[in-house]
């Protein structure tokens, strides 16, 4: 399976560039780890993984160190040249092989059928084509591969709601690197054609008032046992 060298985490020409979003980001996610609960969400989101891993979106490398040691390899796509950078930094620490590598979810450097299990963690809200992205995943999960989430999306109340959409037509997506807070991350994989499985809706903060970012999902889907290899 082809794979680009991760090398120093940077290249040109990237098809993801948000230096300021991506210094807030890295800064505010490690206070988020304890304060907002998502170390022990990212140990539930990982637990019992084994094989092959594709990590869609690793931002600055926060999942690696709960990846269990029956994870074989973890291959982390990172568009952003300064979160990728982080993730070089972060993946010695990880208890598996980590191997970052620049990529976008819409077109992703790596072979049909090579993997075992994808993870999307708090990526799918800012990538750009979803239904383009999840197809990818399909194509590179084998059969039956599993696909487990941590993604924050619409929730609350009508008011709630009116208030995601406003500001996804407005000022969210420009301050937050693309962010939206109304899509729907369970539905976008099952429209892909993923089977969904358990899964669970929580707030982020668990305590505290809810923000227009606190509704998230945690949970599984599988590629259908039945497809064969997607080219």
């Amino acid at each position: 399976m082809p794979i680009r060298p991760a090398g120093s985490g940077e290249v040109s020409g990237d098809p993801v560039h948000h230096p300021l979003f991506a210094r807030c980001y890295a800064r505010l996610s490690v206070t988020a780890e304890t304060r907002a609960g998502l170390a022990a969400l990212r140990g539930r989101l990982l637990a019992g993984l084994s094989g092959r891993v594709i990590e869609i979106g690793a931002g600055n490398g926060l999942n690696f160190a709960h990846y269990p040691g029956t994870v074989s390899e973890v291959v982390a796509i990172e568009p952003e040249r300064r979160l990728r950078a982080l993730a070089v930094r972060a993946a010695p620490g990880a208890g598996v092989p980590v191997d970052v590598v620049p990529g976008t979810a819409e077109s992703l450097p790596v072979g049909s059928g090579a993997f075992d299990a994808a993870v999307f963690s708090l990526v799918l809200c800012s990538v750009r084509d979803l239904p383009r992205a999840l197809a990818e995943v399909r194509r590179v999960l084998r059969p039956g591969g599993e696909v487990r989430f941590l993604e924050h999306g619409t929730g609350g109340g009508p008011a709630m709601v009116l208030t995601q959409r406003a500001l996804d037509r407005t000022v969210w997506p420009l301050l937050s690197g693309g962010c939206h807070l109304s899509r729907d991350p369970v539905g976008a994989l099952r429209d892909a054609g993923f089977e969904i499985g358990p899964y669970r809706s929580l707030l982020v903060p668990e305590k505290g008032p809810a923000l227009p970012s606190s509704y998230c999902r945690l949970g599984t889907a599988w590629r259908p046992v039945a497809e064969g290899t997607l080219r």
